[in-house]
C-alpha cells in the first residue's frame, strides 16, 4: 500500500465508511472514532456485498472488519429456526467466544439472536438456540458438522460466510472440513476471508470459494509489528536450563512487566512449566487444549482482569485473543512453524502500544530461528550474546534427584560391576583350589577314598532292602480286584444252576 493511500485511510472516520447509525453509536460508545487500515479497506466493500480477501498481521482489528458490516446488513430480515442467516468459522473455542463478545458489544442496539457452537458445551443448550433461529452463527468446524449430522442445522439460508484465521485452520487440519461446509452453503453467498499469511494451500482455497474478491492487504504477509522489541536468548538444552533462563528473564523485566504470555510447543510442557513457576512463587496460570471450556474461559478471564500475571499457553492461545495490553511474550520453545512466531509475538504491541518478546534458543533450534528470520525478512538481535557464548552449567537446584527422569547417581553402575567382579574372582579362586587339591592328593589316598565310598554305598543299599516300603503297592494288573487276606472264594458251591448242566449240542 502506498503512503498516500495509507495517509488517506488514517484520516477516515468510522462515520465515513457507510455503517448504520445503530452500529456507529455502539462504536462511539466503545471509544473508537478512527478505523484501522484493515477496517478502512474492508468495511466499505463488505457493505456492498462483495467478497473480500483480507490479509493483515495479528492485532490489526480484523474482527471488527467483518463484525461491523455484518451488523449493518443484518438489520433487515429475521432468521428462521435451524437456518442461520450468517456463519462465522473460527479455528478455536477462544476465538469463537471472542467474536461472540464483539457482536454483543457492537450489536447492543440490535435485537439479534447469536448462537455459539463450540466443543465443551452441552448439545442441548446449543440446540435450543438454533431452534429459536440464529441471525449470527459462530462455530468451530468440528462442532458445526456434528450438529449438521444430527439433523439440527440447515445451512441453505446462509447469506454471509466468514472464514477467519484461515492459515490457522490450515495448521490445525480443518481445510477438508471447510471445503465440506462451503459446499453446503448457497453459491450466491457473500464470503469474507481473513488470514495473516497466504501459503499456497490457502491461495488455492480462495480461488475455489471466493468470486472476484477485493484484496485488502495492509501489511506484508507474515511481518511483525514495529512496536514489538524482539530478542533471542541462549540456553542449554536441558529443561531445567531453560526454566532457569526464563525465571531470570522475568526477574530482569520485572519493572516493565505488566503481564506476559509464555508459549510452549506441547501441552505437557505447559503443565510442567506451570508447576515449576508456581513452585518458585510466580503468579502463573496455564492454558492448553485438554482443559475443559469452563476452565479455559475462567483462566483467560483471570489473566485479562489482572488476577494472573503470567499465562503459560500452547498455540491454542496464539491466535486472535483479545487481550489488548500484554506487555511481554516469552517463547519458552522456538515454534516449529515460522508463521506461529508471528502470531505469538502479535499478542503484545497491539493497538499502537509497545511490547517485548523473548525467544529462548538452544543449539538444536538453529534451523527454526533461520526459518523465522527468513519469513519476517530481518535478523533478530541476541539479548546477551549468541550461542557461541553459551556456558552450560553442570548442576541445577531444580534437577530431580529421585523418581522418573532423575539422573543416575555417579558411580552406581561402576560399583555394581566391581562387586560382581569380586564375587566372580572369589568363586573362581575356590574352584581352582579344590581342583588343585584333588590333583595333588596321592593315588593311595584316592583309592582309599573310593573304597570308603563303595562301602558306604553297599551299606545303604542293604538298609534299603530291609526297610519296608511305607508306600502302598499298586496292583499292576489292570481291571482285577485285589483279594484281601483270609478271604475264601465260595462261588456257587453245591447249588449249581440248572442251565449250566445242559449238555451242549455238537
Amino acid at each position: 500500500m502506498s503512503s498516500d493511500t495509507q495517509t488517506a485511510q488514517e484520516a477516515l472516520l468510522f462515520s465515513d465508511l457507510g455503517l448504520s447509525p445503530k452500529v456507529l453509536s455502539a462504536v462511539t460508545d466503545a471509544g473508537y472514532t478512527q478505523p484501522t487500515p484493515i477496517q478502512a479497506g474492508a468495511i466499505p466493500h463488505a457493505l456492498t456485498g462483495k467478497d473480500v480477501l483480507g490479509i493483515a498481521q495479528t492485532g490489526t482489528g480484523k474482527t471488527a472488519s467483518f463484525v461491523l458490516p455484518m451488523l449493518t446488513r443484518l438489520e433487515k430480515g429475521r432468521a428462521r429456526a435451524r437456518m442461520p442467516r450468517t456463519l462465522i468459522l473460527e479455528p478455536t473455542r477462544e476465538l469463537a467466544a471472542q467474536v461472540e463478545e464483539n457482536f454483543v458489544k457492537y450489536g447492543k442496539n440490535h435485537k439479534l439472536n447469536i448462537a455459539l457452537l463450540i466443543g465443551g458445551v452441552s448439545f442441548d443448550e446449543q440446540d435450543k438456540k438454533l431452534e429459536r433461529g440464529a441471525d449470527v452463527l459462530i462455530a468451530t468446524p468440528g462442532r458445526l458438522l456434528d450438529h449438521r449430522e444430527r439433523g439440527k442445522l440447515l445451512l441453505n439460508g446462509v447469506e454471509i460466510l466468514v472464514i477467519d484465521e484461515a492459515d490457522r485452520m490450515l495448521d490445525m487440519g480443518f481445510i477438508p472440513d471447510i471445503e465440506r461446509i462451503c459446499e453446503m452453503i448457497p453459491f450466491t453467498r457473500q464470503t469474507l476471508f481473513f488470514s495473516a499469511t497466504m501459503p499456497p494451500e490457502i491461495t488455492k482455497l480462495t480461488e475455489k470459494f471466493l468470486h472476484a474478491p477485493v484484496r485488502v492487504e495492509v501489511a506484508k504477509a507474515a511481518t511483525t509489528a514495529d512496536t514489538v522489541t524482539q530478542r533471542l536468548v541462549k540456553s542449554g538444552s536441558k529443561p531445567w536450563d531453560k526454566r532457569e533462563v526464563l525465571r531470570d528473564l522475568i526477574r530482569q523485566e520485572e519493572d516493565g512487566l505488566k503481564n506476559a504470555i509464555i508459549f510452549c510447543n506441547r501441552k505437557v510442557e505447559v503443565s510442567e512449566l506451570f508447576r515449576s513457576l508456581v513452585k518458585y512463587d510466580f503468579n502463573a496460570g496455564a492454558l492448553h487444549g485438554d482443559m475443559d471450556q469452563r476452565a479455559r474461559m475462567t483462566m483467560l478471564s483471570n489473566f485479562r482482569d489482572g488476577k494472573l500475571k503470567l499465562l503459560v499457553a500452547s498455540d491454542v492461545a496464539a491466535r486472535g485473543l483479545d487481550i489488548p495490553d500484554v506487555s511481554h511474550v516469552f517463547n519458552y520453545d522456538v515454534p516449529i512453524h515460522a508463521e506461529d512466531y508471528v502470531h505469538r509475538i502479535g499478542r503484545t504491541g497491539r493497538a499502537g502500544r509497545s511490547g517485548k518478546s523473548f525467544t529462548i534458543v538452544t543449539k538444536s533450534d538453529g534451523k527454526y530461528v533461520d526459518a523465522i528470520e527468513k519469513l519476517i525478512g530481518k535478523q533478530i538481535e541476541w539479548h546477551d550474546g549468541d550461542m557461541s557464548t553459551l556456558v552450560v552449567k553442570e548442576d541445577d537446584s531444580e534437577t530431580p534427584r529421585r523418581g522418573r527422569g532423575a539422573p543416575r547417581r555417579a558411580g552406581r553402575k561402576d560399583g555394581d560391576d566391581r562387586r560382581k567382579g569380586k564375587r566372580d574372582d572369589k568363586r573362581a579362586a575356590n574352584e581352582n583350589t579344590e581342583e588343585q587339591a584333588v590333583a595333588d592328593a596321592p593315588a593311595v589316598e584316592n583309592d582309599e577314598r573310593r573304597a570308603r565310598k563303595d562301602a558306604i554305598r553297599t551299606e545303604n543299599a542293604g538298609r534299603k532292602e530291609q526297610r519296608p516300603d511305607p508306600r502302598p503297592q499298586r496292583d499292576q494288573r489292570p481291571h482285577r480286584r485285589r483279594e484281601e487276606e483270609n478271604d475264601a472264594t465260595v462261588g456257587f458251591g453245591d447249588d449249581m444252576p440248572a442251565f449250566m448242566k445242559i449238555v451242549a449240542k455238537v
